[in-house]
């Protein structure tokens, strides 16, 4: 009878342990398919991205890499993507012109020409740039200067300006650069939340 029990003891201990496994197997293969296929988290390093939005160093957000196969990136998205002069690096930047548009800095501001406004308007970007901050030319979008955006190409800044070096430096961004939208933040806890879009 002893020797009964224990068997059945060993057995149950047995079967406990090897639902274990298979939960551990299976969470693990989970996440390796959604970190493959669908996010992959970063860490927010350097002050470029330091605005009214919250985005500062040592912040770590999951970037979705899904939506962009059935949409593209819209005005405001802030995206991960691949830096044209070194595409080992991922660097994180805020949407601003999209493909077709022209784009020109003056007084400090972003001005945007398409379709819709041939005329010209200035980009509103109150709801993540506070007051003070100020866009200055840099060697590819100089001061005055309206440049034209090519079709599969967008312009990207962060929203610290006086911090970053994006489009105004370097240039656009190749479409097929982009990684994803940086959808949520998760860490610190205290800031945890969906990144938003503005809406313009």
């Amino acid at each position: 009878m002893i020797g009964r029990m224990s068997f059945m003891r060993l057995k149950a201990i047995e079967n406990f342990l090897l639902d274990i496994l298979e939960t551990v197997v299976i969470s693990l293969s989970i996440f390796i398919v959604v970190y493959m296929f669908a996010f992959t988290p970063h860490e927010v390093i350097g002050q470029s991205m330091d605005g009214e939005a919250n985005f500062r160093e040592g912040q770590y957000i999951l970037t979705d890499k899904v939506s962009y196969k059935f949409k593209e990136p819209t005005r405001g998205d802030v995206i991960v993507f691949k830096y044209p002069g070194n595409k080992s690096l991922d660097y994180i930047k805020r949407v601003i012109g999209l493909p077709g548009e022209s784009v020109m800095i003056q007084g400090g501001k972003v001005y945007l020409f398409n379709d819709q406004n041939p005329a010209g308007f200035r980009l509103d970007e109150s709801s993540y740039l506070s007051d003070e901050i100020i866009t200055g030319g840099r060697d590819f979008l100089k001061e005055g200067k309206k440049v034209k955006i090519p079709e599969n190409n967008y312009v990207v800044m962060g929203d610290n300006r006086s911090q970053s070096a994006d489009s105004r430096s370097w240039g656009f961004i190749v479409r097929q650069d982009i990684i994803g939208k940086s959808s949520i933040r998760y860490w610190p806890p205290n800031e945890v939340g969906i990144i938003d879009t503005p809406d313009f």
